[in-house]
């Protein structure tokens, strides 16, 4: 009986210090924890952010990496009223759910991030840089919900898997996807040129109607222009519409819409310069152009946006 008598009270007090602990990892403040694990992100994969950043300043193809981190910082301060109120409603739930999560993502990026390390030499560069980057993103998901909790991570699931923008694409995967830009573009302008009339015959890259031959050069692929057009309707989705499916129409809708714009700036290029004045083949028109397609194709996905957008507003 003793014994029973003393081991009762040790068992409560272990229940009270685990709750207490609980209570006081859920009552950490979120903006010191999250300046403390950006600070371990910084020291870790500050370099590699560096040189993604340099690299979209410097290469056109990666250009739309500048937007994201203003854009994702924009949409959760949007919401930081609603993610203010759900990591206090149920502060130690959320710290529950929120460490069994984080714990899976903190794994996969320490073991990509030491992987890296370990092929470092082997890996080329721009493979290794996008998987430093890829682990900088999981690391930042993984913080994220340490911070705020679980409901809040699930609330700001969008701007913070949009943070994967910034992983810079491997020379190899944008090839293939250069590649198909290219092809695409040189469909969409001799389809343009069979619809109006003007007699045109393809053979690969090279597009021949009387009295100019065009060539859809790597560089005339317009990936930079689709990859922004791409960023910039999955963001306008996201913010006009509710219903997943009509996101991933508008999605959908704008990756053949960037090659349809490619293929009008080649088909008018290519005319103006047969039919109005050589010089619009090697003017500004052909070298600074890209802007005006792209509000075109832009003008044509803030249509379907208003057209989905009425539609969820009907009873």
């Amino acid at each position: 009986m003793t014994t029973a008598n003393l081991s009762a009270p040790s068992h409560r007090e272990n229940i009270v210090t685990s709750k207490t602990g609980r209570q006081s990892i859920s009552k950490l403040s979120p903006p010191l924890f999250a300046f403390l694990l950006g600070a371990i992100s910084l020291a870790i994969w500050g370099r590699p952010l560096v040189s993604t950043l340099a690299l979209a300043s410097r290469d056109d193809r990666y250009t739309h990496i500048l937007l994201i981190l203003p854009v994702s910082a924009a949409l959760l301060f949007l919401d930081r009223q609603d993610l203010k109120s759900l990591a206090s409603q149920f502060p130690d739930a959320s710290c529950r759910d929120a460490v069994g999560m984080s714990s899976s993502f903190l794994l996969i990026a320490v073991l990509v991030a030491a992987w890296v390390r370990w092929k470092s030499g082997i890996l080329s560069s721009d493979v290794e840089l996008a998987l430093n980057l890829f682990a900088l993103v999981v690391w930042s998901l993984a913080a994220f919900a340490l911070c705020f909790g679980a409901r809040a991570f699930r609330r700001s699931i969008f701007p913070l898997c949009f943070l994967l923008w910034l992983v810079p694409l491997p020379d190899f995967i944008l090839e293939k996807i250069v590649s198909l830009l290219q092809q695409g573009s040189v469909l969409a302008a001799h389809f343009l040129f069979w619809a109006t009339g003007v007699p045109a015959a393809q053979d690969g890259m090279f597009v021949n109607i009387p009295g100019l031959t065009l060539e859809v050069a790597p560089e005339c692929s317009s990936i930079r222009s689709s990859l922004m057009l791409v960023v910039t309707t999955l963001v306008l989705a996201q913010l006009l519409l509710r219903s997943p499916w009509r996101k991933a129409l508008v999605v959908a809708v704008a990756i053949p819409l960037s090659v349809a714009k490619n293929g009008l700036r080649i088909y008018t290029i290519a005319m103006l310069g047969t039919r109005v004045d050589p010089g619009f083949l090697t003017g500004r028109l052909h070298r600074q152009g890209g802007v005006i397609f792209f509000a075109i194709a832009l003008a044509a996905i803030f249509l379907l946006l208003w057209f989905l957008r009425r539609s969820e507003t009907r009873p």
